[in-house]
């Protein structure tokens, strides 16, 4: 809407991103025309080159009297709209473009249309034209655009790693550094990247770097940001699912085509096994293979449920987010817990909750949230556990330790097969019981077990063929030997 001079409204111009040259004509001829300026800042090369006549206003004061950038934004909005009902109007200029990067212009629309004032947007050319030329890049087909705030405020980079990123407002070492974190959850610190300083004006610097090296840089301020190039063509999840839902697709593969639920359960589990297994080993290399089969599961079913229209795997993710965020607001929100029961009790009455308001039965009973599915080593550990959250345990560990003497002396005393097999079921759950009052996770305990056992075994199968013999041959003294041979190497 056309705003004629000294009336009621408001004009957002943008003063582009910081040379006289770079200011459109139009931005020229209102400014020539006018008699008051308003700045979101005065930190702007052009400021300087503004015609003399005007006077210039600045909402710089409002950055050292508000705490935080939100705050600032805010009071800026509320005062330009309040000058924007007076008579004679107001005209508010920022740097660049005013629908790029640039916070306050786009509330201010929004609020002046709900509240019947007129505006009009005078176009600036924004930050980014001059950073593309000063890369000699042109952004398409893809550029993720990010704000140095906002990434500096994550753990992750908040984007994915197979696309290009620019990352404005890198305006001191602090957020340089911040910014680097967050960075460096995915890329290496020797990944190079590009810093670029006061795009298009005389000043303008572009440096080449290592990613540790960004918050080293002596040329840092309001008008740098940073380039990163993509980590890899094959490094994001959306990439993994291309190539997912590619296999599926009518000429893909014939195997990966015929699946369904059902047949990929076998795998699931055994991507699951053999992830375990990595961890029981500890062998990162391994593991980050196995997560990678467990991850292809997680999204073949995905992609199947796509095709089947019952659920993506956005959905999926969206679900677990809000899930994880919901039932932590001792990390996401304002209640305190002490320590990790205190945590487990709180997790059973969000999960109460939920319940309720979906509408859902209470399950009869707390144990009935315990998969069937489990090896029995974990599912009894997992009762066990549940069952000491409301209280039904014992408050020190040598009733525990009784409890598997006691067990073992009814095995001892069983009057028959049967009697002995429950016995034996008694002493394995007592010794569970054990090894969760000592913090050991039972199922990892008996694996770490069977392994040092086949590995102590396996030399004295090596040791008997050194010696020519057969195991059949051999009696229980002579194995012992070498079984305590091996021990003493492990």
């Amino acid at each position: 809407m056309d705003i004629p001079q000294n009336q009621s409204g408001i004009v957002i111009l943008g003063l582009g991103p910081g040379e006289d040259r770079h200011l459109t004509r139009e931005a020229w001829e209102w400014l020539s025309q006018i008699d008051r300026l308003y700045l979101r800042t005065r930190h702007h090369p052009l400021v300087t080159s503004l015609p003399k006549s005007l006077e210039i206003v600045s909402f710089d004061y409002l950055y050292e009297t508000r705490d935080t950038f939100e705050a600032v934004y805010e009071a800026i909005v509320e005062e330009v709209l309040q000058m924007g009902r007076q008579p004679q109007g107001i005209t508010y200029a920022v740097p660049g473009h005013p629908f790029v990067a640039e916070a306050t212009a786009p509330e201010i629309v929004r609020r002046a249309t709900q509240q019947g004032i007129a505006v009009r947007i005078i176009e600036g050319m924004s930050f980014l034209e001059p950073v593309f030329s000063a890369l000699q890049m042109d952004p398409f087909p893809r550029l993720a655009l990010l704000d140095a705030l906002e990434i500096g405020r994550l753990h992750t980079p908040g984007f994915a790693p197979d696309m290009p990123a620019l990352i404005t407002q890198i305006y001191n070492q602090m957020t340089a550094s911040a910014v680097k974190l967050a960075l460096n959850a995915v890329y290496p610190d020797e990944f190079r990247v590009r810093l670029v300083h006061a795009a298009g004006t005389r000043h303008q610097i572009v440096e080449d770097l290592m990613l540790y090296e960004i918050d080293r840089s002596p040329h840092l301020g309001l008008m740098t940001a940073l380039f990163v190039p993509a980590l890899g063509a094959d490094t994001s999840l959306e990439a993994f699912q291309e190539v997912v839902a590619r296999l599926r697709a009518p000429d893909g593969c014939p195997w990966d085509r015929e699946q369904t639920h059902l047949t990929l359960r076998k795998y699931l589990l055994e991507e699951a096994y053999e992830a375990i297994e990595a961890l029981d080993h500890e062998d990162a290399d391994a593991l980050r293979e196995e997560l990678g089969d467990l991850l292809l599961q997680i999204v073949l079913h995905a992609q199947i449920a796509v095709e089947e229209g019952e659920f993506s795997l956005a959905e999926v993710i969206q679900g677990i987010h809000r899930k994880i965020v919901r039932r932590h607001p001792h990390v996401f929100g304002e209640v305190k817990v002490s320590g990790v029961e205190g945590v487990l009790r709180n997790w059973q009455k969000l999960k109460d909750e939920e319940r309720a308001m979906n509408g859902q039965d209470q399950p009869k009973s707390i144990l009935d949230g315990v998969p069937l599915s489990l090896p029995a080593l974990s599912q009894a550990q997992e009762i066990q556990s549940r069952a000491a959250r409301v209280g039904f345990d014992w408050s020190e560990i040598q009733p525990v330790l009784d409890k598997v003497f006691e067990e073992i002396n009814e095995v001892q005393s069983a009057k028959d097969d049967a009697e002995r097999e429950k016995e034996l079921g008694d002493l394995l759950f007592a010794v569970v019981n054990l090894a969760r009052w000592y913090k050991v996770d039972a199922e990892s305990a008996l694996r770490a077990a069977n392994r040092r056992f086949r590995q102590r075994f396996a030399h004295i199968e090596a040791r008997a063929r050194q010696a020519g013999r057969q195991l059949t041959s051999m009696s229980l003294d002579e194995m012992d030997h070498w079984w305590d041979e091996a021990k003493r190497m492990s």
